[in-house]
């Protein structure tokens, strides 16, 4: 197959346009362009024309649509063995694909035959030899990539290998030995996967999952046999000893022994309440001795106290009326100070009130002076404002923008300058009379003065007295510019805008515009001496002191004297304080006396209170001593009768935590035994119920059963076992036999290798690597070199003649397919550039190279059909 033309329509950058790439031949053909020109578009297009159908929407088609959306078409034409074809794709909206014969115009497939008619080109896909021979920008082949497409190109260079070498047939059986391994492998990948283990749905995997079930029964039929077997044990055991507990004899005897501790029991709690009791009473009595004791005790403490309190009593009384007395003086000495105060505070007052309404008439006097030197300020500030706004009212109107100045100052000089250059090119005349001269020369009527040079335009006749008319011709070309012209007409305008007759009126008005200026600065100058702040400001200040009371201005005094009134107010008024100050300190100390002898009076008298309650009246109180002493002594003999009863009971009691632990052994035996009983009975209805249900299942037949199915099962796992075992000892046989052959089978693709290695490096070989058959390492000067070390540009050189090299193998195995090349050369250096570039020439013979590229200058060596694009309209 070789493409004969290209074209695209609304495609990525190609929004609602179309390109075409016509005159594609054999051989070699670049398309040179800049970078964004649409050549890696144009490689997109023809790969998505050829790898992806119509109806797809994956990510490869989706980058075909412009931003604009749209749908991209795509059209090229081939040749074939079979004739000239055009394809045709649409994608998105409208998709379609056809297929037309270009020498009848007959329509020969479309849609899905379409895709059928494609695929049949192409032979396998992006994983057949196109997918081999076109070269992506950026993809050398040798670098790492997906395992999927690693494998797919593998598998194309190994098909292609051997379909071409019938060498290798004979060493290592080739395609037959290719189709044993690949049988061997599909017998493999029916029982295991990829990494050995057994694969799901297959029969070695249902083999393994018969066992592991049956597995599974044999051991809960085991367990459930098991249980069978215990449960018969256990009945056994759980019947002998129901027997033994449920005889009449041991009920009897176990009945006895709980009554006979059941009354030991009963008789030693009677005699433990009885202890109780007394032990009760003579708590009892021991309390209420205990309290008669301490009444005597309270009693006889109160008659010790009533007799102190009597003494403090008539003290406190004393000091109490001292400190009324006291307090009293001092309030009086207080309510006089106040009264001093009060009146020393009123003529203080007045004193400060008249300086106050002095102070007050002095201050406005003094603001309404300054408010009549402010109106003059802002008089004369007014008139000075109005003086600098009128004169810059004036200088606005006479100054001139200095640049207009030095711009009429330049046009005067070029002015001048031209009229000069002018004047010097003119023709001139001169005439030296001689003393004996007839008459003086006459220029157009006009005498010639003697020795003085006159210049004319054009022509000028001249009569000479005596002789005749002379007539003179310059033959001066005229200017060939009118730059006078402009610099007169650019005067006239300037002095027109600046209102000036000239450049001197102009520089008068300047002088003038600047001494005005020089006065206006002296006026600003003095409006802000006037006005620091502004004339608004200056006018609040006059309206804020116009509000001056001229009332307050009447008010006659001496301030002297008023301010010594005061003074002399303020220290009555600190004298008079600073006394009743005293007498206020004086008052604290009389109420804290005061209120010490009342604090001291009301706590006597509650102790009084206190001790009179517990005495009584005091002509009772000595038989009430005595009434208290013959109680205790009663309580006392009480006390003591209860303690000897209650020692006398103590000895003769009984132990009753001792009776009540025999009687509670001897009932736990009791009732241990009927419980034990009870449950027996239950255990062996239970294993009776369970016994009976496994009889019925024929638990021990199944076992049976199942212990020989799962022999069966375990040997039919050993047989695949063994089978994959062999499988995979066969394909290792096998691999290893084809890797032993591999020179041989790299033998083609060296063959047309190595003549394209010899145009670019000198004394290099390459090694293949045996999986992936592409190259692995090189040797060269005696050293292999990884292919992974080397610079970026040797790896694309050897991936590009790797590919010539398999190009040529198909067209000798007669599926010629063009070689495509997108910026496949972008580190190449100029001299291995030029040798890429021969290798294209050497290989294109009977081969088609499309090569696209961005380094237009690099490329025009390579020579070939130079491609174009061109506008296109579907």
């Amino acid at each position: 197959m070789k493409i004969s033309a290209l074209r695209l329509f609304n495609v990525k950058r190609f929004a609602g346009r179309g390109v075409a790439i016509e005159g594609i031949e054999g051989g070699v053909n670049v398309l040179c362009a800049a970078n964004e020109f649409g050549k890696s578009t144009s490689f997109e297009a023809l790969h998505a024309l050829f790898f992806q159908p119509h109806s797809s929407g994956s990510g490869d088609v989706r980058i075909l649509r412009p931003y604009s959306g749209g749908s991209p078409l795509v059209e090229a034409d081939i040749v074939t063995g079979a004739g000239r074809f055009r394809i045709t794709k649409q994608y998105f909206a409208g998709r379609s694909a056809q297929v037309t014969d270009l020498a009848t115009g007959r329509l020969v497939a479309q849609a899905d035959e379409a895709e059928n008619f494609i695929a049949g080109l192409v032979k396998g896909g992006t994983a057949g030899p196109a997918g081999l021979l076109w070269v992506r920008q950026g993809v050398t082949g040798i670098e790492r990539r997906s395992k999927s497409e690693e494998e797919d190109e593998r598998e194309v260079r190994r098909t292609l290998l051997e379909s071409v070498q019938g060498e290798v047939e004979a060493v290592t059986g080739g395609r037959r030995m290719t189709e044993i391994l690949s049988a061997t492998q599909q017998a493999l990948s029916e029982l295991v996967t990829a990494t050995g283990r057994p694969k799901a749905g297959g029969r070695y995997a249902s083999a393994i999952e018969d066992r592991d079930r049956l597995i599974g029964d044999e051991q809960k039929l085991s367990g459930e046999v098991t249980v069978l077997r215990e449960a018969l044990d256990q009945r056994a055991s759980a019947t002998k000893r129901l027997a033994e507990l449920d005889s009449a004899g041991d009920r009897q005897e176990r009945r006895k022994a709980v009554e006979a501790a059941q009354a030991a029991f009963d008789a030693a709690k009677s005699q433990s309440e009885k202890l109780k009791a007394a032990e009760a009473e003579f708590k009892l009595a021991l309390d209420r001795r205990d309290v008669a004791e301490k009444e005597l005790l309270t009693f006889r403490a109160a008659m010790e106290k009533a007799r102190e309190l009597r003494q403090k009593r008539l003290a406190a009384e004393d000091r109490h009326r001292k400190a009324e007395d006291k307090r009293r003086e001092v309030n009086e000495a207080i309510a006089k100070a106040t009264t001093d105060v009060e009146a020393a505070e009123a003529r203080e007052k007045e004193a400060r009130d008249l300086l106050t309404r002095l102070d007050a008439a002095l201050r406005a006097r003094e603001a309404f002076e300054r408010l009549a030197q402010l109106k003059d300020q802002l008089a004369s500030a007014e008139a000075t404002r109005q003086a600098l706004e009128q004169g810059e009212a004036e200088l606005s109107l006479l100054k001139l923008p200095s640049s207009a100045i030095d711009e009429l100052q330049d046009l005067d000089v070029e002015i001048a300058r031209l009229h000069a250059v002018e004047e010097a090119a003119r023709p001139s005349i001169s005439v030296d009379y001689q003393p004996d001269a007839f008459g003086p020369v006459t220029m157009d009527g006009n005498p010639l003065s003697d020795g003085k040079e006159r210049t004319y335009d054009g022509q000028a006749r001249l009569s000479i007295p005596g002789i005749g008319t002379m007539t003179l011709r310059s033959n001066r070309p005229s200017r060939s510019d009118d730059r006078l012209e402009k610099a007169q007409a650019r005067r006239r305008t300037l002095l027109s805008s600046m209102g000036v007759d000239d450049l001197a009126a102009a520089r008068k008005r300047q002088v003038q515009a600047q001494r005005m200026d020089a006065g206006l600065g002296e006026l600003r100058g003095r409006l802000s001496q006037l006005a620091p702040q502004g004339l608004p400001r200056l006018r609040e200040n006059v309206a804020a002191q116009s509000a001056v009371d001229a009332g307050a201005l009447e008010l006659k005094a001496d301030p002297a004297q008023v301010r010594t009134s005061l003074a002399e107010a303020e220290e009555r008024l600190t004298a008079v304080r600073l006394v009743r100050r005293e007498m206020e300190s004086l008052d604290g100390n009389a109420s804290d006396a005061f209120i010490a002898a009342e604090k001291e009076s009301a706590a006597l008298n509650a102790e009084w209170t206190q001790v009179d309650s517990i005495l009584g009246p005091e002509e009772e109180r000595a038989a009430r001593e005595q009434q208290l002493v013959k109680v205790r002594d009663d309580r006392e003999r009480s006390r003591a009768d209860a303690e000897v009863h209650a020692e006398r009971l103590r000895a003769t009691a009984i132990a009753l935590d001792s009776a009540e632990a025999v009687l509670k052994r001897a009932r736990s035996v009791e009732e241990a035994a009927e419980k034990e009983i009870n449950r027996l009975r239950e255990t062996i209805a239970g294993l009776n119920a369970g016994i009976c249900a496994r009889a019925d299942e024929a638990v021990e037949e199944k076992w049976r059963e199942t212990t020989d199915a799962l022999s069966t099962a375990t040997a039919r796992v050993a047989a695949f076992a063994k089978e994959v075992t062999i499988l995979q000892r066969l394909a290792s046989a096998l691999e290893a036999a084809r890797s032993q052959a591999r020179e041989l089978y790299l033998k083609p693709v060296m063959t047309e290798l190595t003549p394209l290695l010899g145009l670019l490096f000198d004394d290099v070989s390459i090694t293949f690597d045996e999986k992936s058959l592409l190259p692995h390492a090189i040797r060269r000067s005696g050293q292999e070199e990884d292919v992974d070390r080397l610079s970026g540009g040797m790896r694309e050189q050897l991936s590009v003649l790797t590919r010539l090299a398999f190009a040529r193998l198909l067209a000798r195995d007669g599926r010629p397919a063009p070689v495509i090349l997108d910026d496949a050369l972008v580190y190449s250096d100029d001299d291995r550039i030029e040798k890429m570039f021969d290798a294209l020439h050497r290989q294109s013979r009977d081969q088609q190279i499309i090569v696209f590229s961005c380094r237009q200058r690099a490329f025009q060596r390579l020579g070939g059909n130079i491609l174009q694009m061109t506008d296109w309209q579907p």
